[in-house]
């Protein structure tokens, strides 16, 4: 748990600490970030009226809502109630990713659609005063480097969710150089050439979510877990106690983001019910007490 975290053994108490504030000043560094470029990219969606600009727009759009969800349902999960939610919150995560994963593919079909009716029936010329593309290319320019720079920022952190922002802000810096290049190109050489730029990044939006969704329907409808897991609950179990004959099941399968668990012990068949109650009780709290357990 504490490599994930991005501690590294042997570090004192002070440097982890130390440690866990600049990743959490990193994570709220993208965040803002995140809002500050969407609002730039807008404007300058409005200013070209470039379907390209528009659809990495979109792409930003979508960084946003990712980052707000996982907020929302962190926050959410954090404030349990056992009388309206008996076996909790987990499954919001999923849901709320579903949701929005259908809004995103629904806008980027949208996308499609406009570029491909632009492509077959507008005869109107896609032309730029020196001015907007001043703005927009000065936009999209500055947006692609602070992207960049934030690349390189969280990589340097071991820390998954850092890194995993990184990874963001790299496809970010991609979208927004293919966005930059379909405008220019459209606006000094064809008309067909934003179109085609804005369907290329819808697809790619749409595919980006498309996976998502197929993770998060495996955690909804109860994937089984990895053998490797399977074999850590095994172990568990049957080094628990000297009194466990043989362990008759061991499953564990997806429950929204985490596992739900359920394990079949055989004890002596003369043993006391209040001692084989205790065992069985012992071990579903140590079961529990595994970061990816939810009961």
């Amino acid at each position: 748990e504490l490599a994930e975290r991005g501690f590294v053994p042997g570090m004192s108490k002070e440097e982890q600490d130390n440690l866990a504030k600049s990743e959490t000043l990193a994570i709220r560094i993208s965040n803002i970030a995140n809002m500050v470029l969407f609002a730039a990219k807008v404007y300058a969606s409005v200013t070209s009226g470039s379907l390209a600009i528009v659809a990495s727009t979109l792409d930003s759009l979508l960084d946003l809502l990712s980052g707000f969800i996982l907020w929302f349902t962190a926050f959410s999960m954090q404030t349990p109630n056992p009388y309206q939610y008996p076996i909790g919150k987990k499954r919001m995560q999923p849901l709320g990713i579903l949701v929005f994963a259908s809004v995103m593919a629904t806008l980027g079909l949208q996308i499609i659609l406009e570029s491909l009716r632009t492509m077959v029936s507008s005869h109107k010329e896609f032309s730029l005063t020196k001015e907007q593309e001043r703005w927009v290319v000065g936009i999209m320019l500055s947006v692609t480097l602070v992207k960049l720079l934030l690349v390189l920022y969280c990589r340097s952190f071991s820390n998954e969710i850092v890194k995993a922002y990184a990874q963001d802000h790299f496809f970010d810096v991609i979208t927004d150089i293919i966005g930059l290049i379909a405008v220019i190109l459209a606006n000094y050489i064809d008309n067909w050439m934003d179109p085609v730029g804005a369907i290329i990044l819808a697809l790619y939006t749409i595919r980006t979510w498309s996976m998502t969704v197929l993770e998060n329907v495996n955690s909804l409808v109860g994937k089984s877990a990895t053998p490797e897991y399977l074999q850590k609950l095994t172990y568990l179990c049957w080094n628990h106690h000297r009194e466990i004959r043989h362990i008759d099941t061991v499953r564990a399968y997806t429950f929204g983001s985490h596992y739900f668990v359920e394990v079949d012990i055989v004890l002596p068949a003369d043993m006391p019910l209040q001692v084989a109650h205790d065992i069985g009780e012992a071990l579903q709290e140590k079961l529990e007490q595994l970061q990816e357990t939810e009961r």
